[in-house]
């Protein structure tokens, strides 16, 4: 199937496999990827499932459009999650983060989304999942990043941790172990907002129910608001039912997202629509089978 996409795009979703679509978009096109594509042997009623053992091969060839089409300085983030296969958990993730990085990826961060309202279940021999993984990968090691735009409240902990600081407190007092790691506690006197952790606690996707596996808007848009400022271009070659495009449009972003299924891009306006995107949002044909 090949897909028309327009010369000058701007804020659409295409219908197509994504590797075929991204071969028209210009090389250094987009400042950051962030997706979550069908993990191995999920969704198999809407996108056919892909064993695990047969997953790393199935993504190469799209990751190599993805480093072809991403800005030298920008970042592509990958939401994805392990299973277990006979009683154990399978490599594939693992395996793909190697692959990746014989691909020329550089493999810069890894954070974990901490599903806030995961509820309870179990396994024979495990515990259900509250987390996912999000890989950072870079083309290289100097990259934009907003860091400022993530802060958080410093929280509790300040009120009683600063309020009487030992002398070790207001030098930098190196790790004990030898690690070359230190800290400075009395930097944080009087601050409000401070750095995060690499670790998201979000809940998971609840007011969505027209997608087998949909995130919430909020991964999407930290990540966006870390790593793009107003004007810069996203991209997610998995696009689902439209929740990167919903972040982009609520940070004033602009995107483009792919999927396979017509029926995804119908909810994806629907959506849009609701953030006053409608009239923006142009339409992509679906090409020619």
């Amino acid at each position: 199937m090949t897909t028309q996409l327009p010369a000058a795009f701007k804020d659409q979703y295409l219908i197509g496999d994504c590797r075929d679509a991204l071969a028209q978009v210009p090389p250094n096109t987009f400042d950051l990827i962030v997706t979550s594509p069908p993990y191995a042997d999920s969704r198999k009623n809407t996108y056919g499932g892909i064993h695990p053992d047969e997953y790393v091969e199935w993504f190469l060839p799209r990751a190599e459009q993805f480093f072809r089409v991403l800005k030298p300085d920008g970042t592509f983030i990958l939401n994805i999650k392990e299973k277990a296969v006979n009683g154990e958990r399978h490599t594939y993730v693992l395996d793909l983060i190697k692959a990746l990085r014989e691909q020329g990826w550089l493999w810069t961060e890894e954070f974990i989304w901490h599903k806030k309202n995961t509820f309870p279940g179990k396994w024979p021999n495990r515990f259900r999942d509250s987390w996912e993984r999000c890989l950072q990968f870079n083309k290289r090691r100097k990259f934009k990043m907003y860091q400022d735009a993530v802060k958080v409240p410093v929280g509790d902990w300040a009120e009683s941790r600063l309020r009487n600081l030992s002398e070790t407190d207001k030098r930098r007092d190196n790790s004990s172990v030898g690690s070359g790691f230190g800290k400075n506690v009395s930097n944080w006197v009087g601050r409000e907002m401070v750095y995060p952790t690499n670790v998201l606690h979000l809940a998971t996707e609840c007011g969505n129910k027209s997608h087998s596996a949909a995130f919430p808007v909020e991964l999407p848009s930290w990540f966006i608001r870390l790593f793009t400022k107003e004007g810069d271009v996203v991209l997610d070659p998995f696009g689902g039912s439209g929740t990167t495009g919903v972040a982009c449009a609520e940070l004033d972003r602009r995107f483009l997202l792919i999927d396979l299924l017509e029926e995804y891009r119908e909810v994806a306006l629907e959506r849009l629509s609701e953030v006053s995107l409608q009239g923006r949002l142009e339409l992509a044909g679906t090409g020619d089978d």
